[in-house]
């Protein structure tokens, strides 16, 4: 997310030396950029941080020193620690890019996105919230919300059985334990094993849930 950092002013001075006017409109939009810039860079050093230490230890100043800032420039942009930990960990499932006719193929779409995210990040905003889960109630109490949100509401809203609510509670107890043990835990059986295994063995189980009929 910081490698956009590097090339900071280069659209800029380009633009200027193209026009050579430097108009009001193109100065407004320069600052509007680097500030973007600067505060996803903040986040992503939140997420490091939060990740390393815990909601409770991390600091302000020293997310602003990873980020390598000043530590009003924390405040600046998120105001407090809680929430800059609040955007911090914010994540949304794409539901409908996920969504398909077929029931299975929805559930592996769902198993696949999660183990590539996971995998892709292991400072992801939904793997820092779980890690920060387990030491501060702050951050329990909005994984159990974003949880419920993200994962129960709309899955049970799908689901065509008795016990729809837990039924989709269960699918999101075994998908966050998968993600937990194997790139959080590292248990080996599960992170020695393959992708395609996993998908393999646990796509029938979480379809069985969500769809006991199909």
């Amino acid at each position: 997310m910081t490698c956009a950092d590097a090339a900071t002013n280069a659209p800029g001075q380009a633009a200027r030396r193209t026009s050579g006017s430097g108009g009001p409109a193109e100065e407004a939009a320069l600052p509007e950029r680097k500030g973007e810039r600067t505060r996803r860079r903040i986040l992503t050093a939140a997420r490091r941080k939060f990740a390393e230490v815990g909601y409770e230890r991390a600091t302000i100043r020293a997310i602003a020193t990873e980020a390598d800032v000043d530590k009003s420039s924390v405040i600046q942009y998120f105001g407090s620690k809680q929430a800059l930990f609040r955007e911090a960990v914010h994540w949304q499932i794409p539901h409908d890019e996920l969504t398909t006719s077929d029931p299975g193929q929805t559930v592996e779409n769902r198993l696949r996105g999660m183990l590539d995210t996971w995998a892709a990040d292991p400072d992801s905003p939904m793997a820092v919230l779980l890690r920060t889960s387990m030491t501060s109630d702050e951050a329990a109490e909005l994984l159990r919300r974003h949880m419920t949100v993200q994962v129960t509401d709309h899955i049970a809203a799908t689901i065509d059985a008795p016990d729809a609510r837990l039924r989709a509670a269960l699918f999101s107890a075994i998908m966050i334990g998968v993600a937990a043990q194997r790139y959080l835990l590292h248990l080996p059986d599960l992170a020695e094993a393959d992708v395609e295994d996993i998908v393999r063995i646990t796509t029938p189980l979480l379809r069985s849930l969500v769809a006991p009929d199909a």
